[in-house]
């Protein structure tokens, strides 16, 4: 088969930040750069000719064509649909190495992308483009006489452009040739093309919710605007000015705090010591920095002229395990709701009233807690929504052989075994599970969640913030039941981080003690999940010292070619580390985005860390499995979340989530023996169930 490589040259009055398809809808092209395999890179400019050119317009024509695009599937043939949809070739006969660098950990940026593959780049022509892309495919400043840059008014400017075009067109050949295709073919592949169907066919949205949202959300900053001006007598004027404030506090109540993150907030408003007046900044600081008024505002900017949100998903976001990472306004990071969905329907209908302040005291909670119900299901139709149940925890117990568990979780299934956050309890402090108490099955909860990848004291802090626990409270309630053996081992560990000046992560000593003891408890309980993690990093490091050779761990495998080190899935897939490496003093390391400062750079890994990649990878594979029988089944998935599947169906009783779930919980036929199940909700706005 042939290769049409291919890149656009767009302009368009609407931010490309405002999502791609509502950039899309008012686009034009203005290059079309194009190259037949090996043979010259031409351009087509459009501003100076309409006419197709012949090779171009035969080899988009042609089944034995391949186009190759880099983020073809996103931009260009989104642009094209819009711009000259008789162009737009199909979507199996689209390849977009941005998706493919994506599938192999790999970030999708073309410049960093052909740095990372060796590819010789001149920066400074770079630096030039980025310069002609702002003049000629934006509209220009206000304050500048010609307000739209052409050919025509910047001919020598253009002439640039159309070279540094052409360069875009070399790169992505050179790319294409250098990139591994193990996650981008086959079953994946087609995956990737459900993918582009999904994106396109977006949500329907709540318009008139959203700007009700921001209108409360704009009229309750201003009022804690006035009342943190008030409290601070004039020091900080807007609740959001963060540096401002904690140089109030230091100076009003001689207190340094480290930071103005929520959870800081929190446990600072519940000190019983703390002056009232402070109490009320924070609790307004904390109402201020609600994210749910930007969210809106990114909807209401991003909607499509038909009334849907599309391009909310990127295919392999997550490069590490090849989840979903969501766009816009991030549909996998929304605000746990702090109310109840009768509340949060309330709100919704007191905010399009223009009436949420004489109903509710915390308006920004509300507007965050509300913030799913922008998702709606259009005339004649009905969410069908369905989440595969504790797919990590079982996933990690199927792929290490924890057989004990995996026996609970199929009795569990089967309406026959205890619920599995009180067996967990159970099991690590030796009681039946018929005897455990409410307390004592939320810390089953939180080490069952935080527990499963290596995890320790600082994985109880993450719990904590995540599902609001009180650690204190916590290990109040489990200190009688801890082994003293266990509380002695955990003790010795304290005393040791205190000796290497390691600290106590900011807890109680009595908090921290119980932390690790849970620790420790939950290992014991764990003893195949335990092991695996050791061998897991063994396996990695055998495999990078051992090019060629393949080492099995369980049911996953690595192995070393060349400059990646991939690790076999059970579905076939593999997880890729570009560039590994062992030190000198064994540890393991790899090439990757740093999540932080969102830098290419050394990573090091250990065997907790490959399990939860490992563990998390699986579990989308468990997903992706049943996403085409579901859109066969008459489910038009919309959005999914995590382990969630959003979908449209018509507004009949044959379609509903018990159905949904029975689709999403059959097993693959890679993962005989892991028992799946799933459970969902039918609604006509989106929630958290």
């Amino acid at each position: 088969m042939k290769a049409l490589f291919c890149d656009l040259e767009t302009f368009s009055d609407v931010p490309i930040n405002h999502g791609v398809h509502k950039y899309a809808e008012r686009a034009e092209v203005l290059l079309w750069t194009y190259a037949i395999d090996d043979g010259p890179v031409k351009c087509w400019d459009l501003t100076a000719n309409l006419a197709t050119p012949t090779d171009l317009l035969v080899a988009l024509n042609s089944s034995n064509v391949l186009t190759i695009w880099h983020n073809g599937g996103g931009f260009d043939s989104t642009v094209l649909r819009h711009a000259a949809p008789v162009l737009c070739p199909p979507l199996e006969r689209i390849h977009d190495t941005m998706a493919q660098a994506l599938a192999h950990g790999l970030p999708g940026a073309l410049g960093i992308l052909g740095d990372i593959l060796g590819i010789e780049q001149d920066q400074k022509k770079h630096k030039r483009g980025r310069d002609l892309i702002n003049l000629f495919c934006k509209p220009r400043p206000a304050t500048v006489k010609i307000r739209r840059a052409t050919r025509l008014t910047h001919p020598a400017e253009w002439a640039e452009f159309i070279e540094y075009a052409k360069a875009d067109i070399s790169a992505m050949r050179a790319i294409y040739a250098k990139l591994p295709t193990w996650n981008y073919k086959g079953a994946e592949l087609a995956l990737w093309q459900l993918d582009q169907r999904i994106n396109n066919r977006g949500v329907a949205v709540d318009l008139d919710l959203a700007t009700a949202a921001i209108r409360a959300t704009e009229r309750a900053q201003a009022d804690l605007a006035v009342r943190a001006n008030d409290i601070t007598h004039g020091d900080v004027t807007a609740a959001t000015q963060r540096d401002k404030m904690l140089i109030h506090i230091v100076g009003e109540y001689g207190i340094n705090l480290p930071d103005m993150q929520a959870d800081t907030l929190e446990r600072r408003i519940d000190d019983p010591d703390l002056p009232p007046a402070l109490k009320e900044l924070l609790a307004i600081r904390l109402q201020a920095s609600k994210t749910s008024a930007s969210k809106y505002k990114r909807v209401v900017e991003a909607t499509s002229k038909d009334g849907r949100l599309r391009g909310l998903l990127q295919f392999c976001g997550a490069m590490r395990t090849g989840r979903w990472a969501g766009r816009l306004f991030q549909p996998q990071n929304l605000p746990r709701p702090t109310h109840t969905q009768a509340i949060i329907d309330q709100a919704i209908e007191a905010m399009k009233l223009d009436a949420e302040d004489l109903c509710f005291d915390d308006v920004m909670d509300l507007a965050s807690s509300a913030i799913r119900g922008v998702i709606v299901a259009p005339a004649g139709k009905k969410l069908v929504v369905a989440d595969l149940a504790n797919i990590e925890g079982r996933g990690i117990a199927w792929l290490a052989g924890e057989a004990w568990k995996l026996d609970a979780f199929r009795a569990y299934d089967a309406g026959t075994g205890p619920d599995l956050y009180k067996l967990a309890y159970a099991k690590a402090f030796a009681i039946q599970h018929a005897d455990v108490v409410k307390d004592q099955r939320q810390i089953g909860k939180v080490m069952e969640l935080m527990l499963g990848y290596e995890g320790g004291v600082g994985a109880f802090l993450t719990g904590a913030a995540t599902y609001g626990i009180d650690l204190d409270a916590m290990a109040e309630a489990a200190w009688p039941s801890i082994p003293e053996n266990i509380k002695r081992e955990a003790q010795s560990f304290l005393d040791w981080r205190k000796t290497s000046n390691l600290g106590q992560f900011g807890l109680a000593e009595k908090t921290f003690i119980v932390c690790d003891a849970l620790k420790r408890l939950w290992r014991a309980a764990h003893p195949e999940i335990s092991t695996w993690w050791k061998e897991l990093e063994e396996a990695a490091r055998r495999a990078i010292l051992s090019s060629g050779v393949t080492i099995p761990a369980r049911r996953v495998k690595f192995r070393r070619d060349g400059a990646w080190l991939r690790c076999g899935l059970p579905s076939g897939r593999a997880l890729c580390y570009p560039s590994p490496a062992v030190d000198d003093h064994g540890k393991v390391s790899y090439m990757g985005i740093n999540q932080y400062s969102r830098k290419w750079q050394r990573l090091k890994t250990y065997g907790g860390k490959l399990a939860e990649n490992i563990t998390q990878a699986m579990s989308r594979d468990v997903l992706a499995s049943s996403m085409q029988a579901t859109e066969n089944a008459g489910y038009q998935i919309v959005l999914t979340v995590h382990d969630e599947l959003i979908t449209e169906a018509p507004d009949t009783d044959a379609f509903n989530s018990d159905h949904l779930a029975s689709l999403m919980a059959a097993v693959p036929s890679w993962a005989e023996g892991l028992p799946l199940a799933a459970a969902g909700f039918e609604a006509h706005r989106y929630r958290k169930e």
